[in-house]
């Protein structure tokens, strides 16, 4: 029961610190918008070349496995 009123108080000064401070809330998403493109950027380049990595392990792979069943 604690909890839910916990988060209840939680929402209703959340919304009173929206009503007041609005312009400031706008002004930090403004400068947060550039910086989550940044970070989103960063991890999008680190994915596609681990998925690169990893395409091409699996290719070396599969070309030894070939290359062992060519041999026996």
């Amino acid at each position: 029961m604690g909890i839910i009123l916990g988060g209840v108080l939680a929402i209703i000064l959340g919304v009173l610190g929206l009503i007041k401070w609005w312009v400031l809330f706008l002004k930090a998403l403004t400068a947060l918008v550039p910086f989550i493109l940044v970070v989103g950027g960063v991890l999008a380049i680190i994915i596609g070349i681990t998925s690169i990595k990893e395409k091409d392990e699996e290719k070396r792979e599969k070309l030894i496995e070939e290359s062992s069943k060519d041999k026996q």
